[in-house]
C-alpha cells in the first residue's frame, strides 16, 4: 500500500516511528500500526460488508481466517439474519 520513492518498501522501523509521532502530535493513544488493520476489518463488519468481501480487502488466504479472526465482529449480523429469516417464517 505504501511504497519509497524509489518504488521499494518501506523501512517497517521508520513507518512504525513516523505512525507514533503522528499519532502522538494528533493527541491521538499510542497503538501499534497493525491495530489500524483490524480496526478497519472491524470497522467493515460492523457496517454489513460481507465476509467475503473483508476477507479480499485483507488479503487473506481463505475466508474462513477472516471468520475465526473477527467472529465477534460479524455475531450481530448473524443475529440480524437469524431475524428477518424467523420473520418470513414466523
Amino acid at each position: 500500500m505504501f511504497r519509497a520513492a524509489d518504488g521499494g518498501p518501506l523501512n517497517g522501523s521508520w513507518v512504525h516511528h513516523r505512525f507514533q509521532s503522528a499519532a502522538n502530535e494528533a493527541g491521538l493513544p499510542v497503538i501499534r500500526f497493525h491495530d489500524l488493520r483490524h480496526s478497519a476489518a472491524s470497522l467493515l463488519g460492523a457496517m454489513g460488508v460481507p465476509l467475503l468481501v473483508v476477507s479480499q480487502i485483507l488479503g487473506h488466504s481463505s475466508v474462513k481466517l477472516t471468520a475465526d479472526t473477527y467472529s465477534h465482529v460479524f455475531a450481530p449480523a448473524l443475529r440480524d439474519a437469524a431475524a428477518a429469516m424467523e420473520a418470513v417464517l414466523g
